[in-house]
């Protein structure tokens, strides 16, 4: 997981690369809710995304919630066909999941 430099006036990008899974979820929770705490909260990349499971999902779920508190959005740039295939399995929309 990387975050990227700003560009002109562009917000910084986390990029989440490899599994987003139950497998890696105590790994990538605090670095999630480090990056949503930080000064200008990033976009998220997904788009390196390899597999998405129903933990990846809540830890998107959780970041975008507390995002939220912080009166910040969390919006997501890129995302990889496992991420979009879990949304559409669910019926949900990427760019509108709850907070």
């Amino acid at each position: 997981m990387s975050i990227g430099e700003p560009g002109q006036g562009a917000a910084a990008c986390l990029a989440v690369e490899g599994e987003m899974t139950i497998y890696r979820a105590a790994e990538l929770k605090p670095a999630l809710l480090a990056a949503v705490h930080a000064p200008e909260a990033p976009a998220l990349d997904l788009s390196a995304v390899t597999e998405f499971d129903s933990a990846g999902l809540q830890l998107l779920l959780v970041a975008r919630r507390e995002a939220a508190r912080l009166g910040r959005q969390l919006p997501v740039t890129a995302a990889s066909p496992a991420v979009r295939e879990v949304f559409a399995l669910l019926g949900m929309d990427l760019e509108g999941a709850p907070a």
